[in-house]
């Protein structure tokens, strides 16, 4: 949706995103801890919308095949850093920012990760997608104006991005098409070969594209591919920069869920 001020709606800030952020973790680790949560509707409705809650519904599949739950308790370390847009820019739909968080990865290390949460009118914050930083990946520094909102991201080449990423995993098109090109050290190309190999789905679209302007005037983008609502099998979610002028995507971040 384009961006479209409201009349009738407060403005988002940035301490409310903070607090939102804190108690969607607290909501989080409380349903976590409810019996086979991921087969209760309601309970993946209130966390998650696009990705997250394809990342949800595929914990059935874990239960089915006899693994353990992917998704862990979040314990925060430290503030987060909040990225909001102006209310102006907010889209007509509702409000998003991405946070910056610390809290140990599946693995149990600690690590810095980049989620974007988003709400309806009226409604609370749920999360739509997340990622860790690969190691010794940071996040751009945003540019901000001078009431400290990040600016828009390059919505043209926000869209050829997403796509490229789509087209690299479905083989629809050749690579390079969309006039950008996957990093060679990016997680999908050393994942490809292997997942490949075993029961992928492909990929139908990809979520809303949350991001925003780097100060060296390149673009900050976070999105998850989506296989089709009745054919989940997997999630790949990807934190990515392309600097001023470059075609080259480099990636800060992927999770791959399945």
């Amino acid at each position: 949706p384009s961006p479209s001020p409201s009349p009738t709606r407060a403005a988002l800030t940035a301490p409310e995103a903070a607090r939102a952020l804190r108690t969607w973790v607290s909501t989080y680790n409380a349903i976590l801890k409810k019996p086979k949560w991921w087969w209760q509707n309601t309970r993946l409705d209130a966390l998650f919308i696009e990705g997250a809650l394809h990342e949800g519904v595929l914990e059935r599949n874990h239960e089915d095949f006899g693994r353990k739950p992917g998704h862990k308790p979040i314990a925060l370390t430290g503030a987060p850093v909040i990225y909001l847009p102006r209310p102006e820019k907010q889209p007509s739909a509702g409000d998003w920012f991405i946070a910056q968080a610390t809290y140990k990865d599946t693995k149990g290390r600690a690590r810095p990760h980049v989620l974007a949460f988003f709400r309806s009118p009226g409604q609370v914050f749920r999360l739509a997608v997340a990622t860790p930083l690969h190691w010794g990946r940071r996040m751009p520094k945003p540019l901000l104006d001078a009431d400290g909102h990040v600016t828009d991201m390059d919505d043209d080449l926000a869209a050829a991005v997403a796509k490229e990423y789509q087209n690299f995993w479905n083989h629809e098109k050749k690579e390079g098409a969309s006039g950008y090109r996957l990093a060679k050290d990016s997680f999908s190309r050393k994942a490809f070969p292997a997942v490949y190999k075993g029961l992928y789905v492909r990929f139908a679209r990809h979520g809303s594209i949350f991001g925003f302007r780097t100060v060296d005037g390149g673009s900050f983008l976070l999105f998850a591919l989506l296989n089709n609502d009745k054919s989940v099998n997997q999630v790949l979610s990807e934190a990515l920069l392309v600097p001023k002028g470059s075609r080259t995507i480099q990636e800060l971040g992927a999770n791959w869920f399945s």
